[in-house]
This record gives C-alpha cells, sequence and structure tokens, in this order.
C-alpha cells in the first residue's frame, strides 16, 4: 500500500481535527460520541499498521516503506522504518486504544482530552518514522505540547508545576541537540538520516580552550544528543521530573508516558548515537555505563521508600531503563537484543502496572499504599492481573520481563563483568520493592472499612487488560517472536559500530606518530 506510513501517522491527527471541528457541546451524548471517535480513530490506525507488520521484511536491515518528498521551505519530507523502529510504530498503534478505553469514565472536556491523545499519537509514531533530522526534531519536540496539556488539565493537585517541570527538563534537554544537527548539516551536507548513517564524522582529537577533546567532533555531538535522550529516557541523575509528572498525570497520561514516550530516548541511542558516533560511543561507554548502574540501584532503594503507589513504578520504570542504556551502549548483538526486547516488555508491563493502578483509584480516590491491603479477598481477578505484572516488572522466567535483563546483562558482561554485576543487584532490589508491594496492597486481612465494598474489574477493565497479559506471556516464552523481527537490524548495527571501531583503533597509531614526526 502507498504511503503506508503517512497514512498510519497522520490518521490519528485527522481524528483529533474531527473532534475538535465536527463535534458540538459539552453533554452526555457529546461526551459519548467523542469517546467513540478516538476509539474508533486508533483502532483504525492499529489495523492499518498491521500493513506494515505483514509486508515488514525482517530479513533486510535496511529502511522499508520509504516516502520521500518536497516539504515547505525547501525542506525534505522522508519517512521510512527498519527493524529498530518499526517495533514501536506497532507498540504506539497498539496501545492507544487500550488507552483510550482506560479513559473511558473521564468527564471533564472529554473533547479536547481525547483530541490531545490523538495528536500525541500522530508525533509519537512520527518520530520513529520520520528519517529527516529536521522531521524527526519537529516530532520529537511537538510531542511535549500534548502531553504538557494532558498532565497540566486533567493531572492531580500539583499537576501545573509536575506538566512545567516535565516540559521544562525535556525541552531544554534538546536544545543541545538542535545544536548538534545544525553542525551535522554543515559537516555533512544534508539533513537525511539515511545518508548521514554512512557519512564519517571526524573523530581526531581537538583542542578545545586548552582542552584535548578525545574523539573529536564525534565526541561533542555524542554529547550534545545525549543531553537529549538522557533526560527523555530518562537516565540518573536527570530523572527527577519523571516521578512527578507519573504522579500528577492521569492513568492514561502515566501508561503513554512510561509505555512509549520514554522509549524515544532509547530509540535516539539506537538511531542516531551508536551508529553516528561509534568511536565517542566507545570512549563515553564507561560513562553510561556508572550511571546505568547507578539508576538500577540507586532508584530501586529509593522506589522501597515510596508510599505513594504511582511513584514506587515510576522509580520502577527509571531503574529498568537503565538495563536499556546498559545495553545498547554494550554495543554488541546480545546488548542490543536485549535493549531493544526490554523497551518493548516495558511497554507491556509498565503500562499494565499503570493501569493497574488506575483500577484501584478509579474506586477509592487514592494512590495512598496505606490505604490499602487485603485486596484478595473483594477483587480476585486484579489480584491475579496485578500478581502476574509484579512478576513480568520482577524479571520472572515466562514473562517478557526475564529476557530482556538477561540478554542486556549477558551483553554487558562480555564488555564489563563489574557492570553485569552491579545490574544484577538490581533484580534483587527490583524483586524486593515489587513484591513487598504487592504485598501490602493485596495480602492480608481486610480490615479497612472503606474497602469493604470495592468491587473487582468490570467487562471493560478486563477487556483492556487481556492483550497486555497476553503479549507479557507470550513474548516471555517465545521471544524471537520479538528478536527475529529486529535481529538482522540489530546484528547489522553492533558489525558497523565494531568495524568503526576497529577502522579508529588500526588509524590511530598512525595519526600520533604523523603528529611526533610533524
Amino acid at each position: 500500500m502507498p504511503n503506508i506510513l503517512s497514512l498510519v501517522t497522520f490518521l490519528p491527527l485527522f481524528g483529533a481535527l474531527v473532534l475538535m471541528l465536527a463535534l458540538r457541546g459539552d453533554d452526555e451524548a457529546a461526551r459519548g460520541n467523542a469517546r467513540i471517535v478516538a476509539l474508533l480513530t486508533t483502532t483504525a490506525t492499529f489495523l492499518l499498521s498491521l500493513v506494515i507488520l505483514t509486508n515488514f521484511d525482517p530479513s533486510d536491515p535496511g529502511f522499508q516503506f520509504v516516502e520521500e518528498g518536497e516539504w515547505m521551505f525547501g525542506l525534505t519530507y522522508k519517512m521510512g522504518v527498519d527493524g529498530l523502529s518499526a517495533p514501536f510504530v506497532m507498540l504506539t498503534t497498539f496501545l492507544m486504544p487500550l488507552v483510550i478505553l482506560a479513559s473511558w469514565k473521564v468527564e471533564e472536556r472529554v473533547k479536547e482530552y481525547m483530541a490531545a491523545f490523538l495528536a500525541l499519537e500522530t508525533l509519537m509514531i512520527g518520530v520513529f518514522c520520520a528519517l529527516d533530522l529536521v522531521l524527526f526534531y519537529l516530532f520529537f519536540e511537538a510531542g511535549l505540547i500534548p502531553m504538557f496539556l494532558i498532565i497540566g488539565i486533567w493531572g492531580g493537585k500539583d499537576r501545573i508545576y509536575a506538566a512545567f517541570k516535565f516540559f521544562l527538563y525535556t525541552f531544554l534537554g534538546s536544545v543541545l541537540m538542535l545544536v548538534a544537527m545544525v553542525a551535522m548539516y554543515r559537516d555533512a551536507g544534508t539533513t537525511d538520516i539515511a545518508r548521514l548513517l554512512s557519512h564519517e564524522f571526524s573523530a581526531g582529537p581537538i583542542e578545545i580552550m586548552g582542552w584535548q577533546i578525545m574523539g573529536g567532533m564525534q565526541t561533542l555531538l555524542w554529547l550534545a544528543f545525549f543531553a537529549s535522550f538522557a533526560v527523555k529516557m530518562p537516565m540518573w541523575p536527570v530523572h527527577t521530573w519523571l516521578p512527578d509528572a507519573h504522579v500528577q498525570a492521569p492513568t492514561a497520561g502515566s501508561v503513554v508516558l512510561a509505555a512509549i514516550l520514554l522509549k524515544m530516548g532509547g530509540y535516539g541511542f539506537l538511531r542516531f548515537s551508536l551508529p553516528m558516533f561509534p568511536v565517542a560511543s566507545e570512549l563515553m561507554r564507561d560513562f553510561v555505563f556508572f550511571l546505568s548502574v547507578a539508576a538500577i540501584v540507586y532508584t530501586s532503594l529509593v522506589a522501597l521508600m515510596q508510599e505513594d503507589i504511582k511513584k514506587l513504578i515510576a522509580y520502577s520504570s527509571v531503574a529498568h531503563m537503565g538495563f536499556v542504556t546498559m545495553g545498547i551502549f554494550a554495543a554488541n548483538r546480545q546488548g542490543l537484543d536485549g535493549a531493544m526486547f526490554q523497551m518493548i516488555s516495558h511497554g507491556f508491563i509498565s503500562g499494565a502496572l499503570f493501569l493497574c493502578v488506575g483500577v484501584i483509584y478509579d474506586r477509592m480516590h487514592t494512590r495512598e499504599i496505606a490505604a490499602y491491603g487485603g485486596l484478595a479477598v473483594r477483587m480476585p481477578v486484579y489480584a491475579t492481573v496485578f500478581m502476574l505484572f509484579t512478576m513480568g516488572n520482577v524479571g520472572l522466567p515466562g514473562t517478557s520481563g526475564f529476557v530482556g535483563e538477561f540478554l542486556t546483562m549477558a551483553g554487558a558482561f562480555q564488555v564489563s563483568t563489574w557492570t553485569a554485576f552491579g545490574a544484577a543487584t538490581g533484580v534483587i532490589l527490583s524483586a524486593a520493592y515489587a513484591l513487598w508491594l504487592y504485598r501490602r496492597v493485596v495480602f492480608g486481612d481486610l480490615i479497612k472499612q472503606s474497602l469493604a465494598g470495592i468491587a473487582d474489574m468490570d467487562r471493560r477493565e478486563k477487556f483492556i487488560f487481556a492483550p497486555l497479559v497476553a503479549c507479557t506471556l507470550l513474548f516471555g516464552v517465545y521471544p524471537s517472536l520479538a528478536t527475529d523481527w529486529f535481529g538482522a537490524s540489530t546484528e547489522a548495527l553492533a558489525r558497523q559500530v565494531e568495524e568503526a571501531r576497529t577502522a579508529y583503533h588500526e588509524a590511530a597509531p598512525k595519526s600520533a606518530l604523523a603528529a611526533l614526526q610533524h
């Protein structure tokens, strides 16, 4: 099907425009129509994205479904996907109908709420499909606006503070990336990402203000991109915006934030940092490993101290993203496969955990752990579902959470034994905080009078969780469903990085000798 990527990308935005321009009023009928239009739009987008899934050639590491044409102001509109981006497009279109269903009981400004999520879906898909630097940056930054509105309008009591903190952290981190993109254009003469991937940026040492920068231009560009992607993931210590954003965001906002938006940072490392600046990635590898292990251990310990369920799961997300960055910068096949798998798995599991919080919050209007206890007595279905995703979050074998963590640690072990050891302690700590949370919320006697009449999950909630349960178990016992899809791309990336590093190290002694003779 021609222009399938553009159709999938912009169909949700078309639905948002229909909502804003065609629907009138704010009565119950109008709110119901807004919900139906949003659900039909996201469902149609998912069904349309299946064309990408069924026609994608997993053995081809190159870009597929490429669309290219002239855009405004002489800029190029270019879209395409490969094994590194297509899984995230499918993850986004798969989750968004569930997000809309989870928002079914929203009553305040429903039309605008649904339109914000539809616009956000277009911008998220655009990030993963863009093959031009300018287009990527526009999608990447524009996604801040609807999420800023979702947190700031439909969030909790401190929503304004959380919304501005989210916006400023992520926006300021991207300013350096924009400067780096301008420098890349001046050096390579193009903004085409496919051509930039084959362009060799200078890795010779340069001196700035008396400081010698190893890796030269590559290191400077790497640091600029790192400033943006590290905040987006987020990595420790620039992670502090995430717990506040999660706590204040509505349930659906937390799901999108954890399951999709955080993956843009990891995708950016895979698309830009590693293949375009391989020498700098190697020079900065120990630095990234340190930050990754610090994130895994520190945020896991912080999670143990939380009394708010959402905040605990938010810190858990930071820890799990530490495994992702560790796997990416190990830059071998196991590490890259593990990072990709961990991001996809985290999309299912973390999204489901925030939905689990939403189920009981809708009933009790509190996220305090101390307010619960003994829910297994009144909510056996909920207790079962919550247990499955808690085990997935811990990394229990048989769930998708195990595969990603195991592969990232296996990849890191080949490069740095101590890094893998440090990350392994995070697995133990994750079991501690996850099981502690589950015990306090679900087990024990039902002694709180406020919980005496709490009802189990209804049909709509069961329908939302069913595909997430299926994916968590299916990818856990049959991980090749995912690894076969992106395996050719991760193998090609690992080989490209290794060849670039080998060439650099072979040339380095010659350069040093020439400099000495000169």
